[in-house]
């Protein structure tokens, strides 16, 4: 939970509400309740909390640290979107973060781990007294630069792992995607998948593979959370069905990428805070007609 300044071809944002964990709440929160774990300073608006209560978003495992600042990015993207350049980090409450679990997050059969410090993402595990029937991970290329030792230890633990596709590269040493997932499902989760952006996403387990397109769009104002959001409309399908198999995984994604496809259409997480059930069937239905097609085989 986080401020972002964005900086896009098409325009710029002030100081905004961003954060992976944010994007996932305000995301998974249309499909099932979310207990958060998180830290802000005392600048993050109280409204911003309250907001995210009233989408059913408990808030117990969020510590709010009075008398320190948020954590703050800043950043421009270049013309293909695709592309960004740092402009300022400020770690503030983040850089000596040690997440609680409240004992009422204990029945939680779901997790999310939103892209932190492995080392952080772990103590959760380590802190859940059962197992969770399903944890999905999403992590980056920095904590492969900086932490590939805590990134491993962490990634035995999961059982889905999230990554685009230069970072699915990084951590496996293969320029093949699929023989990438191969290599990375050796290291611990059952499923990958790799994110590609513009370009859609692919799911992998064992011998399988699944490709979901990303619904072509006029306008991309910022593809901030973009990845977060997909991660919330994920995990927050599996929850509502509670059926963890490759085939129901296969719609999780379809409706990440749906989700996702309206993040990008303002910056932060605006766009999120307006779509309802019938903007995210409406979506679908778009998502499926994208791939429908008839075949006659002669």
């Amino acid at each position: 939970m986080a401020f972002d300044a964005i900086e896009t071809p098409f325009g710029k944002s002030d100081k905004i509400i961003g954060g992976a964990g944010t994007y996932i709440a305000w995301c998974a929160s249309n499909f099932t309740p979310v207990k958060q774990i998180s830290v802000v300073g005392g600048d993050f608006p109280q409204s911003e909390l309250d907001a995210l209560t009233a989408r059913g978003v408990t808030l117990e495992g969020v510590q709010v640290k009075k008398d320190e600042k948020t954590f703050f990015w800043s950043g421009r993207y270049h013309m293909d979107m695709n592309t960004r350049d740092t402009l300022d980090t400020q770690l503030n409450v983040l850089a000596n973060f040690e997440p609680v679990v409240p004992e009422s997050y204990q029945d939680c059969e779901f997790l999310m781990l939103g892209n932190l410090l492995p080392s952080v993402q772990r103590s959760v595990i380590e802190q859940l007294k059962t197992r969770p029937k399903l944890i999905v991970m999403d992590t980056m290329n920095f904590w492969m630069e900086v932490a590939m030792d805590e990134l491993k230890k962490t990634l035995a633990m999961v059982d889905v792992l999230m990554v685009n596709d230069s970072e699915a590269r990084q951590l496996s040493g293969e320029f093949s995607l699929v023989k990438a997932a191969a290599v990375i499902e050796k290291m611990g989760p059952h499923f990958v998948i790799i994110k590609k952006g513009e370009h859609g996403a692919l799911l992998f387990h064992e011998n399988k593979v699944f490709f979901a397109p990303a619904l072509p769009l006029e306008d991309v104002f910022d593809p901030t959370g973009a990845g977060d959001t997909f991660a919330g409309g994920f995990i927050g399908h599996l929850a509502k069905t509670r059926d963890i198999s490759f085939e129901n995984m296969k719609t999780a994604i379809i409706l990440g990428s749906a989700m996702a496809s309206f993040c990008v259409e303002k910056f932060g997480t605006q766009r999120l805070r307006e779509i309802g059930k019938s903007d995210i069937d409406a979506r679908l239905e778009q998502f499926v007609q994208l791939v429908n097609f008839d075949i006659d085989l002669v």
